[in-house]
């Protein structure tokens, strides 16, 4: 049912086009800067070569990136935000800002756990 909604409802479009354990990560880390490969690949060291091709491909066919391949030897590669990637920009923000406010939500627990 949710796939008859793609398109449609605007929840289920989100969370199908963020699909992917890395690709908030991803976003993020292009919305800093244009990256290649391997740069993103140091970046997150525990995502696999296969996985970030994988990811990166689907971010593309979805319009959040664009990869730019220059005619030369050796071949170079970039990734940047799309301008539909850069208009999720706000929306990276305040999820940084919703994650650290959780952040200390579970700090003030893990104190409050320790004060009893």
């Amino acid at each position: 049912m949710q796939d008859d909604l793609f398109g449609i409802c605007p929840y289920v479009t989100a969370q199908k086009l963020l699909t992917g354990k890395w690709t908030l990560l991803i976003l993020h880390h292009l919305s800093v800067k244009i990256m290649r490969f391997n740069e993103l690949q140091r970046a997150l060291p525990e995502l696999t070569q296969a996985t970030l091709t994988k990811q990166l491909r689907m971010m593309e066919e979805n319009g959040l990136i664009t990869r730019t391949v220059y005619n030369q030897i050796p071949p170079k590669v970039e990734y940047g935000l799309s301008e539909l990637g850069i208009q999720f920009q706000p929306v990276l923000d305040a999820l940084e800002v919703w994650g650290s406010q959780y952040i200390n939500f579970l700090k003030e627990k893990i104190q409050e756990g320790i004060n009893k």
